[in-house]
Order: structure tokens, then sequence, then C-alpha cells
């Protein structure tokens, strides 16, 4: 596939987990998302070597976190005009399960998430600048207000375009992703931890929840089939 990503060729969450063999993955907001039990850190590494020498592998595809517990997957598409999924990593997944399969490591789509940090911004090119320069991020593909790390590591900035101040509530909260499945079992517990739910008008894509002293958090679920 050309760094040019063909229109035809993207698709959605929904798309991805209605296909049959990938339910050892889940799409979060940056990417479909895989983490395999190993154990050790030799047995992963096995694994990456496996995963390593699949054909057609793409520049800069998969990434892959190895750690002496286990290894997370993560599919998505990085250009200068597109960030997301597309139809060569319904394939790619399967793929990578098989030889995960093979080496007799499980999958545990619960245990993936994503974090993002939101900031509520009057001004926000400016403060896109600011945060760029400071983390030494870039921004997304086609989106001024979306700022990744380079590595695709450190979590996602998003600023949300306010028409005027709000007084009384912070301007930075955290974004957590969570699988689709996973996301009333999260809600629920930070609700017993002492949260409250303050918006639930987009469930089941977003929540918003507060801690005891009123610092807003969203829990997002893409995807659900």
């Amino acid at each position: 596939m050309s760094d040019a990503v063909s229109r035809t060729g993207r698709i959605r969450p929904k798309q991805f987990h209605e296909t049959e063999g990938l339910a050892d993955w889940r799409v979060l907001g940056e990417g479909a998302c895989a983490y395999f039990r190993t154990g050790s850190f030799q047995i992963g590494a096995q694994l990456v070597q496996a995963i390593g020498e699949l054909p057609g592998l793409g520049d800069g595809e998969p990434d892959v976190d190895l750690r002496h517990e286990g290894v997370t997957v993560r599919l998505i598409t990085v250009t200068d005009d597109y960030y997301g999924l597309t139809e060569r990593h319904l394939e790619l997944a399967r793929q990578i399960s098989a030889v995960a399969g093979e080496l007799g490591i499980p999958a545990d789509p619960a245990a993936v998430q994503t974090v993002q940090v939101t900031v509520d911004a009057l001004a926000g090119p400016a403060v896109v600048a600011f945060w760029r320069a400071l983390l030494g991020y870039r921004d997304r593909a086609n989106s001024p207000e979306d700022l990744i790390d380079p590595q695709r590591r450190g979590a996602p900035f998003y600023f949300q375009q306010m028409d005027a101040p709000r007084p009384q509530r912070n301007r930075v909260h955290v974004d957590v992703w969570v699988p689709y499945d996973q996301a009333k079992a999260r809600i629920a517990a930070a609700l017993a931890a002492g949260g409250r739910l303050v918006n639930d008008a987009d469930a089941p894509a977003n929540w918003v929840l507060a801690d005891p002293e009123g610092n807003e958090a969203c829990v997002g679920a893409a995807g659900h089939p």
C-alpha cells in the first residue's frame, strides 16, 4: 500500500469489530490493540520475532511494546493525511493472533487501554503551539487540534475549543479509552471508588465522570458491534 491511503481502504472501528476472527482485538482511541500474556520476556521476544517475520508488514506497522509479563500490539496507519485503521489491518490482526496461538500465548482483550489528555482552550492555535513545542509532539494528520508523540508512546493531547470561559470547572481532563465490553465495569469501579456520573448522553461511546472534588474525566469506547 502506498503512503497515500485510499479513502476506500479506510475502515471504522465498528467495521473492525464486526469482522470475524478478531476476538483478540479491541479498537481504542489510538487504533486496534491486542495484549498477549507471555509470562516472561523471553517468550515475549519469541512472539515479537514471529510477528516481525510476517509477510507484507508496512513501515512503522505494527507498534509492539514488549514487557516481561506480556506484549501489546497496536495497528494504526499514520500518514500525512490519515491516522486510523485500514482494510489491511483486518488480515494482519488475524495473522498476529495466529502466530500467538501457535506459540501457545493467550490474548487478554480486557487488558488494553489508551489515555488522552484533553485541554479546554480559548486561544486554540496559540495553546496548541505551546504544548507542541514543550512536549516535542507533532500534529495528527488533518487535525490541528490534536498532538501526538512521534514515537507513539506518550499520551496524545487533544485541544477542545471553548467559546467562553467556564468558571469553577477544570480546564484539563483525562480521556480513558477502554474496550467496549469493559466500559461499564470500569465506570462502575470509578463510581464505587467515590466518583460520580456527570453525563451519559453519548453512551455507549462516551461517559463523563468526576472525582470527589469535581475534577472531570471521560471514558470512551470505540466501535461497539
